[in-house]
């Protein structure tokens, strides 16, 4: 079965220039639209769909800044290359702060070039693993708690609302229910950190979440010295466990 190609946009004003590198590119099995300036890039961008786009900095009517933004505006995720002769640290920064994947100043070896193009859209189809989504609605005990809505029921009680580090804390430690939840990880995960202050934070709402599980005695937040919490809910069966 034959692969598609790969679509770039080259955006190059310098004619010359732009039809050697769009016809370099076109030897390397790549589908290469040309375009003459940043009114002209833009039009085609609209009209069609690109892997990659490649454009050059200093152009007539609109320039590769602009274009790159009216097109950040429309897609965040095709990657963009600056070809410019200016080696200004300033206009880098510029460009990588419109959102390039890549900057490179002219002259360039082609190969690199070639081999950039590579990797940046190797990374872009890179397969990613699809997560299964964490449950919302769980039971504890004689507890209902909706992680997503952050509240906790006692019964058929009105529901209590949990702030939003209580309520991610009783989810990781009900994911980790009769079993080690790391102090470690949580601290990382929610706190992003894990230091003396975070951690005495987190003692904090570990002793909120007690009092309000307290109500029923199949249910506990067992410290576990040195290593972290675990959540007994005495009511769910061995069976359930496994």
């Amino acid at each position: 079965m034959t692969q598609t190609k790969k679509k770039i946009l080259l955006v190059e004003d310098d004619i010359n220039f732009g039809i050697i590198l769009r016809d370099y590119l076109r030897m390397n099995e790549f589908d290469v639209t040309l375009a003459r300036n940043g009114m002209e890039g833009f039009e085609k961008f609209k009209k069609d769909y690109f892997d990659l786009i490649i454009l050059d900095v200093m152009m007539p009517y609109k320039d590769g800044f602009t274009l790159a933004k009216e097109i950040r505006e429309r897609n965040q995720q095709v990657p963009l290359v600056f070809l410019t002769a200016k080696t200004l640290k300033e206009d880098m920064l510029k460009g990588y702060q419109i959102g390039a994947d890549d900057y490179i100043n002219k002259p360039f070896d082609s190969e690199v070039l070639l081999y950039k193009i590579k990797a940046l859209l190797n990374r872009r189809v890179a397969p990613v693993r699809e997560e299964k989504p964490e449950p919302v609605h769980f039971k504890i005990g004689d507890f209902k708690f909706d992680s997503k809505l952050r509240q906790l029921s006692y019964r058929d009680e009105k529901p209590v609302k949990l702030s939003p580090k209580e309520a991610k804390l009783l989810k990781m430690l009900v994911l980790h229910k009769n079993d080690l939840m790391p102090r470690e990880k949580a601290l990382t995960k929610i706190w992003q950190d894990d230091n003396y202050f975070t951690s005495r934070s987190m003692d904090v709402y570990i002793a909120k979440l007690r009092k309000l599980l307290k109500r029923d005695t199949n249910v506990k937040i067992v410290n576990i010295h040195g290593a972290g919490f675990r959540l007994v809910d005495k009511s769910v069966s061995v069976e359930e466990q496994v």
